[in-house]
């Protein structure tokens, strides 16, 4: 069992940025990806970035060349960069590890971009 605790977010104005942290109680570095999804309201969850087994980091066509995802030092930390905000980025945003067929997720962080 895995568990993920969000923190970072909060309210800034457009063109602002926050860095949400993720903090896991093992090492979320040995599955098969980990990473950040987000939710609106009315809208589905979507994924915004994630590390997959082998390295490969991607990303969500909408925060290309804005947010960035990064390894903490530590095995069981990810952090999402986020820079360039739009209002469009208002969402709850997620952590979530995978690993052997299994979906481990945070309770989530708000972010909330407005003038």
């Amino acid at each position: 069992q895995v568990q993920l605790v969000e923190s970072g977010g909060g309210l800034v104005q457009p063109g602002g940025s926050l860095r949400l942290s993720c903090a896991a109680s093992g090492d979320i570095f040995s599955g098969n990806a980990v990473g950040w999804y987000r939710q609106a309201p009315g809208k589905q969850r979507e994924l915004v970035a994630q590390i997959i087994s082998g390295g490969r980091t991607n990303y969500a066509d909408s925060v290309k060349g804005r947010f960035t995802l990064s390894r903490g030092n530590a095995r069981n930390t990810v952090y999402l960069q986020m820079n360039s905000l739009k209002p469009e980025d208002t969402s709850i945003y997620y952590c979530s590890y995978s690993r052997s067929g299994y979906d481990y997720w945070g309770q989530g962080t708000q972010v909330t971009v407005s003038s």
